[in-house]
């Protein structure tokens, strides 16, 4: 297993609006910094989470995404490439 470390972040967004959001269109992150910084909706962004993780752990995340462990240079088992 390598020996680099790797983070976990968990980035929550809260937003008021006067319609709900349910839309594709309106979830997707470009859109909703839009919509707060210059269109109707109102928001704020917290860090909850910050974790580090070891490679082992960040290559079952990669995949938990749908992603590949060599986006970071990582095999399956979390070993470098």
């Amino acid at each position: 297993m390598t020996e680099r470390k790797f983070y976990r972040t968990i980035v929550q967004v809260e937003v008021l609006s006067e319609e709900p959001l349910g839309n594709t269109e309106s979830t997707d992150l470009a859109a909703l910094a839009y919509q707060i910084t210059d269109g109707d909706f109102s928001g704020s962004i917290s860090i909850p989470v910050v974790e580090e993780v070891n490679g082992k752990r960040m290559a079952e995340l990669l995949q938990e995404q749908g992603s590949d462990p060599g986006f970071f240079q990582l095999g399956y088992g979390g070993e470098d490439l």
